[in-house]
């Protein structure tokens, strides 16, 4: 999808659909959540209900509600007073303060903690705001449209009572899901297209077409990461310096041949302890830092929290529960520990030490030895 022209790029009846829905959202104030899986274009759907509203006049402010710590998202949104902690030289407005009368668009909503939910939904009932540091309330902003993306499950968020019910059913009055990239295959083409053209301009190399055999790999394909990894592998052709159509060969391991079909396990779920193995093989033997192979792809939600577990097990049975010797196991600075177990603790990965200290070792369960 792009926002240029203010259309989304596809003429599959998925998109058909999806652009009808942007333009009746568009007519209205109201909430809207956006749902999908990570790299489907959510943002992209959030700034064309913006720009074809009438309040595309006024500004559109964005914040990324993953991984940032509370105090971080709290000033963001609501501003802070000097003084309020160290570097705070000067009084800041809020986003929700930056987008009166415009629109305010709060990504990966699902990763709020519980009580930045409890933040926002005063907020959304009263409109005041109290910035970070002060004592009293501010500015009250009233006419800011708040549209919320997750590509979480909150439904089950709210059964698990991680997601706040009350705030759920304040952003879930428009409901938006933007479908993943393999129900609308026939869209790849032109999706290809304009993501070859933007990056052949951006660095002033030759465009290229795509040959039969290659666009016919790529519409076979599951495309995990959906929209966002399609532009990025445009994006590596383009940088790549080859001329000419685009071969087979030329596409990433992952998408060779015609016939690709994503791994199952016995249960008929997607064999995500393969990709699992691999990135613990690309640090154990590679040598490459949990930072890019893990932790990147996790806060781009391509991985899991049980993918993270799984690699955390199969690290801590090699360093019989010990986190320091994981950490270099895993080709982290020495001065990385506290930010490795904080990362751990906040999304649930880090499992107890103890019960992989009696625990054979992983290399001596691969020989057979007990």
């Amino acid at each position: 999808m792009s926002d240029r022209r203010l259309l989304l790029i596809g003429g599959t009846s998925v998109i058909r659909a999806l652009n009808e829905q942007i333009d009746r959202a568009a007519r209205s104030d109201a909430k809207v959540l956006l749902t999908g899986e990570s790299g489907t274009g959510k943002e992209v759907a959030a700034r064309l209900i913006h720009e074809r509203s009438p309040r595309r006049v006024f500004p559109m402010a964005t914040v990324n509600c993953a991984g940032i710590p509370d105090s971080l998202l709290e000033s963001e949104l609501f501003g802070y007073r000097r003084g309020s902690f160290t570097g705070a030289t000067r009084n800041k407005p809020g986003l929700l303060e930056k987008a009166y009368r415009g629109t305010l668009f709060m990504d990966e909503v699902g990763e709020m903690s519980v009580r930045m939910q409890g933040m926002l939904l005063r907020f959304l009932e009263t409109g005041e705001i109290q910035p970070l540091g002060s004592d009293r309330i501010g500015r009250r902003v009233d006419d800011v449209r708040v549209l919320a993306a997750t590509n979480r499950d909150l439904d089950q968020h709210v059964s698990s009572r991680s997601f706040r019910l009350d705030l759920y059913y304040r952003l879930n009055v428009i409901h938006l899901h933007i479908p993943p990239l393999k129900q609308h295959a026939e869209d790849i083409a032109p999706l290809l297209d304009h993501f070859l053209e933007l990056y052949s301009q951006r660095y002033q190399t030759p465009n290229r077409t795509v040959s039969a055999a290659a666009l016919e790999s790529l519409k076979r394909y599951s495309w995990p990461g959906n929209i966002r990894q399609l532009k990025n592998i445009a994006e590596r052709l383009i940088v790549s310096g080859d001329t000419g159509p685009i071969t087979v060969d030329e596409l990433p391991p992952e998408i060779h041949g015609t016939s690709y079909q994503e791994p199952k396990s016995d249960e008929g779920q997607p064999d995500r302890q393969g990709r699992a193995q691999e990135l613990l093989n690309r640090m154990l033997i590679e040598g490459e830092s949990f930072w890019s192979a893990v932790y990147g792809p996790f806060m781009q939600r391509d991985l899991t929290r049980d993918d993270v577990r799984f690699i955390v097990r199969k690290g801590l049975l090699k360093t019989r529960g010990n986190y320091t010797g994981l950490t270099q196991a895993f080709n982290m600075a020495p001065d990385d520990y506290k930010r490795f177990i904080n990362f751990l603790r906040k999304h649930q990965c880090q499992l107890d030490f103890y019960q992989f200290r009696s625990a054979p070792s992983e290399s001596a369960t691969e020989h057979g030895a007990t």
